[in-house]
């Protein structure tokens, strides 16, 4: 026995060592995927028991196609809820390249006509065609992202949905701040050009609270970092995305994350030899010399709910926000070969304090973290109810039990409503 127990101490201590190794990146290549350990997440209901009739169908309105980064992560969610729920893929209906004009509403008349129960559109400016559509079908329910309306909207069978994606880029910023210290500390850069480029789509609220939440994870690490952000005025546009991050790292960017929807980004750091931070999904394959890590959205949980919601005619939540907890929010897989030692666990040690409340990403108490023109932020008053050209209307500002105090971003609103430009992150158009 006590010949067993020595042999099963000893495996276990080989099994601690190979862990070990790989935490911290040793041995691993460039293009080798990484898993972080898993999240023990919980959805907002279980489904045992469901039957989703075989006649049921949903409809989804994409803004792109597959070759959307952005649009191509609601595609796969819909496909995994569908299956996750036992449905046939006839039963899912997807109309890509839809503008955010009224063709949207005439494609969500469409899929009504089609037969469709529950229709979903993923980007920020089909919400108007939505709203009209959702008004002229009461008993279909219409489900839309990142819209700010459906909680003053009164209609009934209209909803909003978002995520505290900013805690998934916050964790993406770290990684990229530890790779900007392993970069000083090989010498590569000194602490002063510790500094990282940005692409933005637009200079929308959903943008800014990406682009700070990100920078603030990588400052937690690396309180030298600087952050440039230049915007490409659109949504997907893979030349303007590819000469953003050209020009922001012929500025001396020496790490480029972005808020865009195509491989331009991250394509011109693959060329470049420039670490990449990328979003909604990881790009790895594409560029596994650059690539460390990407947050995304995950909308399976969102998909499955409003299913089931919708099949056995309970209300679906008028303004839902997914989080890490309920598996909303999630990290790819990191880049073994690319990414700095202590990556891993320094994601997982941020990760539990974000969901047990511990960690507020957008923290006004701390000393030099959060301050605008060199002065800390007390207030911040945000458009939540109204919006453009209205004045902002609602504080978010809170205070925990412990005493911190914090911009409390997507609590309000599932939409984003952080708009500060804070010290560190500068504008280039």
């Amino acid at each position: 026995m006590k010949k067993l127990i020595t042999i099963i101490l000893a495996l276990a201590l080989v099994a601690a060592v190979v862990v070990g190794m790989v935490a911290c990146g040793s041995d691993l290549k460039d293009g080798e995927p990484v898993d972080i350990p898993a999240l023990k997440t919980e959805e907002v209901r279980t489904y045992e028991g469901l039957t989703v009739p075989a006649d049921f169908k949903i409809g989804m309105i994409c803004l792109h196609d597959e070759s959307s980064t952005y649009d191509l992560n609601f595609i796969n969610a819909a496909k995994a809820a569908v299956k996750a729920l036992g449905m046939s893929e006839s039963q899912l209906i997807i109309k890509t390249g839809i503008d955010e004009k009224i063709v949207c509403y005439n494609t969500a008349k469409d899929l009504v006509n089609q037969g469709c129960k529950v229709i979903f559109a993923d980007s920020f400016g089909h919400e108007p065609f939505m709203l009209q559509a959702a008004q002229e079908f009461p008993e279909v329910q219409f489900c839309h992202a990142t819209g700010t309306t459906a909680h003053t909207a009164n209609q009934p069978n209209f909803h909003n949905a978002f995520a505290s994606i900013f805690e998934g880029r916050y964790l993406a910023g770290i990684a990229a701040g530890m790779k900007l210290n392993e970069m000083i500390k090989d010498g590569k850069i000194t602490a002063d050009k510790a500094v990282m480029g940005y692409v933005g789509a637009y200079p929308y609220e959903e943008v800014k609270s990406g682009y700070t939440s990100f920078y603030l994870g990588a400052k937690s690490v690396c309180p030298s970092v600087t952050m440039q952000v230049q915007f490409t005025g659109s949504w997907f546009d893979i030349a303007l995305e590819k000469a953003a991050a050209e020009n922001l790292i012929s500025k001396g960017c020496v790490l480029i994350s972005q808020h865009a929807d195509s491989m331009g980004a991250p394509s011109a750091c693959e060329a470049a030899g420039v670490p990449n931070v990328s979003y909604n999904g990881s790009t790895i394959e594409a560029c596994p010399s650059t690539f460390i890590v990407s947050s995304r959205i995950d909308w399976t949980p969102y998909v499955k709910y409003i299913i089931a919601q919708t099949v056995e005619n309970k209300p679906i939540a008028t303004d839902f926000t997914g989080t890490l907890k309920d598996g909303s929010v999630a990290l790819t897989a990191v880049n073994g070969g690319v990414m700095a030692e202590g990556t891993i666990d320094a994601i997982v040690e941020a990760r539990a304090k974000l969901v047990d409340g511990s960690l507020k990403v957008f923290d006004l108490s701390k000393d030099n973290y959060i301050t605008v023109n060199g002065q800390k932020v007390t207030s911040y008053v945000a458009y939540v109810d109204g919006g453009y050209p209205a004045d902002p209307d609602t504080e978010i500002v809170k205070t925990t039990e412990a005493g911190v105090k914090y911009v409390a971003e997507s609590e309000f609103r599932s939409a984003p409503s952080f708009g500060l430009g804070i010290d560190g992150i500068t504008l280039l158009n």
